[in-house]
C-alpha cells in the first residue's frame, strides 16, 4: 500500500476542513458570541496537520481500489474525530463521546442526536452542526475535489470509494469535473430550497440550515420539535418536495440538463422509488385518517414522514410512534430501502433492492427452465455477475453488522423495539427511531459503548460497509500492496 501517497491526500483534506471551519467562526462572530474561538483553535491545528502531510507530493503517486477504499474511511473517521472539538471545547457537548457521534451523525447525515436541549446551542455551533450535513450529503471527498485538485490522476478511484450505490459513473471524462457538476446541482437545489422556505416565512438564518440538512438527507435543525415547531403546511410542502428530490440520482438531473428526458422517464430506479413513496403514503393515509379527522390532514403529516424515512432524513412532523403499527412496520421496512443510488440519502438503496429482487426471479426461472439464459436487467442493461455479486456480499454483511450491533447494544437493557430500530436507523442513516429513540427522543440516554457503536454503524452505512471493512482488515497492515 502506498502510506506516503494516502497520508498526503488526507493531509490535504484535513487542511480543507481546517479552511472550513472558519465559516461557522464567521457566523458565530456575527452573533457576537463568545465561542467563536474554538474554531479558529481547531482550524490551526488541521493547517499544521496540512503544512506536516500534505504540501510535498510524493514520488509515487499510484494508489488503486484498495487505497481509495482506505483513504475513504480514514478521511470520514478523521474529519468526525477533529470535526467534533468545537463542540467539546467550547462544552457545548461535554463529552467528547457526544461530540463525536453528533459529528458523525452530521457528516454521514444521519440526524441522530444526543442534544436535550437543541434550543440551546449557540448560532455558530448549530450552524456547524448543520454544515456537516451538507458537506456529508454529497460526500467529503467529492468536496474537498471541488475545492482543491487533491490528486486528478487517481480521484476516480476515491470517487467510486466513496459515492452510495452499486456503481458510480463519470459524468464527464474528469473526475474533478464531474464532482464540480455534481456540485453545481447540488448548490442549485439548496439555494432554490432556501428562497421558497423565506417565502414561508422562515428567517434567513433557519431557510439556510434546514436546506442544509433537507439537501444533505439529514435531518438536524435548531429546534427541539423539529420541522413541527413551524405548524405550517406550506413549509412541510416545500421540505417534502425537497427531501424527494435529493433523493433521486443525480445522474438523472444532469440527463434532464441535456434534455434527454427519455432517458429519466424511462429509469427504473427512480419509477419504484416515487412508486414506493405514493404506496406507502397511501396505505398510511388510509391507515391513520381517523386519528387526524380529515384525509387531507392525513396525507400532509404521512407524506411527510414517509419521504422523511425513505430518503433517511429524519426530519419530523408528526410523532409516527404513536401511529398504529401498520403504518410503523412500513415506516420500518423503506427505512431499509432507502433513496436512489447516486443521490444524498442512506439506506441500502432502491437499485440494491431492484437488483436483488430481480435476482430472486431469475433463480426461480433458472430452476424452472435450466437450458434458458437469464440475465438481470436494470433500465434495460445487463447488469454484470460481479455487480449482483457485489450486491449479494453486501447484503449479507449489512445483516451480520446489524445483528451485532444488536448485541452489543442490548447491554444497556432496553426494550428490543428501542435497540433494534436504533441500529437499523444509524446503519441507514435516518436518525429516529421507535420506542426510546423515537421521534420525539434523543440518543442521549444509550451508553457510551453503544454510542461508539452507533457512531461505527453510521459511518459504515453512509460508506456502504466496504471501506470500513478494509480499514479493519489486519491484513491491510501486514501486506505489502
Amino acid at each position: 500500500m502506498n502510506y506516503r501517497m494516502t497520508a498526503f491526500i488526507l493531509g490535504k483534506m484535513l487542511g480543507v476542513e481546517g479552511l472550513v471551519l472558519l465559516i461557522p467562526m464567521t457566523v458565530a462572530l456575527l452573533y457576537r458570541e463568545d465561542n467563536f474561538i474554538y474554531f479558529p483553535i481547531t482550524s490551526v491545528l488541521l493547517i499544521l496537520i496540512y503544512l506536516l502531510l500534505g504540501r510535498k507530493k510524493p514520488e509515487n503517486t499510484n494508489i488503486y481500489m484498495k487505497e481509495g477504499l482506505v483513504i475513504v474511511a480514514s478521511a470520514w473517521l478523521l474529519w468526525s474525530v477533529f470535526g467534533a472539538l468545537p463542540f467539546f471545547l467550547s462544552g457545548s457537548i461535554p463529552s467528547y463521546i457526544d461530540a463525536f457521534f453528533e459529528t458523525v451523525s452530521g457528516f454521514t447525515t444521519t440526524g441522530s442526536t444526543i442534544l436535550e436541549n437543541i434550543a440551546g446551542l449557540s448560532y455558530g455551533m448549530n450552524f456547524w452542526r448543520c454544515l456537516t450535513h451538507w458537506i456529508g450529503g454529497m460526500g467529503v471527498l467529492v468536496f474537498v475535489m471541488v475545492l482543491t485538485s487533491l490528486d486528478d490522476k487517481n480521484s476516480m478511484h476515491l470517487m467510486r470509494a466513496e459515492v452510495p450505490g452499486p456503481e458510480a459513473d463519470k459524468l464527464v471524462p474528469k473526475a474533478r469535473s464531474t464532482a464540480k457538476i455534481l456540485y453545481g446541482m447540488y448548490f442549485a437545489l439548496t439555494a432554490l430550497e432556501v428562497i421558497f422556505l423565506l417565502f414561508g416565512g422562515m428567517n434567513l438564518y433557519d431557510s439556510i440550515i434546514h436546506a442544509f440538512s433537507t439537501a444533505g438527507t439529514g435531518g438536524f435543525n435548531n429546534r427541539n420539535e423539529s420541522v413541527a415547531f413551524y405548524d405550517s403546511a406550506y413549509i412541510d410542502g416545500v421540505i417534502t418536495v425537497f427531501m424527494i428530490l435529493f433523493g433521486i440520482n443525480f445522474n438523472l438531473y444532469f440527463l434532464l440538463l441535456l434534455k434527454k428526458f427519455k432517458a429519466v422517464f424511462k429509469n427504473e430506479e427512480a419509477r419504484i422509488y416515487l412508486g414506493i413513496i405514493a404506496a406507502t403514503t397511501a396505505l398510511i393515509v388510509l391507515n391513520i385518517t381517523h386519528i387526524y379527522g380529515s384525509p387531507l390532514k392525513a396525507f400532509r403529516y404521512a407524506v411527510f414522514q414517509v419521504a422523511s424515512v425513505i430518503t433517511t432524513t429524519g426530519f419530523v412532523t408528526a410523532n409516527y410512534d404513536l401511529w398504529p403499527e401498520f403504518s410503523k412496520a412500513l415506516l420500518l421496512m423503506i427505512m431499509v430501502v432507502g433513496a436512489c443510488a447516486g443521490s444524498t440519502g442512506g439506506g441500502m438503496k432502491v437499485s440494491r433492492i431492484l437488483i436483488l429482487l430481480k435476482s430472486v426471479k431469475r433463480e426461480v426461472h433458472r430452476m424452472l427452465h435450466p437450458k434458458a439464459v437469464h440475465i438481470v436487467r436494470v433500465n434495460g442493461q445487463k447488469i454484470s455477475n460481479e455487480t449482483i455479486h457485489g450486491v449479494y456480499i453486501y447484503f449479507i454483511a449489512y445483516v451480520f453488522i446489524l445483528i451485532g450491533s444488536v448485541i452489543i447494544v442490548s447491554l444497556d437493557n432496553f426494550d428490543f423495539t428501542t435497540t433494534f430500530s436504533a441500529v437499523l436507523t444509524e446503519m441507514n442513516n435516518v436518525g429516529p427511531g421507535l420506542a426510546l429513540s423515537g421521534p420525539v427522543e434523543n440518543f442521549h440516554k444509550f451508553s457510551g459503548l453503544s454510542k461508539i457503536v452507533f457512531s461505527l454503524d453510521m459511518l459504515i452505512g453512509r460508506l456502504e460497509i466496504f471501506p470500513f471493512l478494509m480499514l479493519a482488515s489486519p491484513s491491510l497492515w501486514r501486506r505489502k500492496f
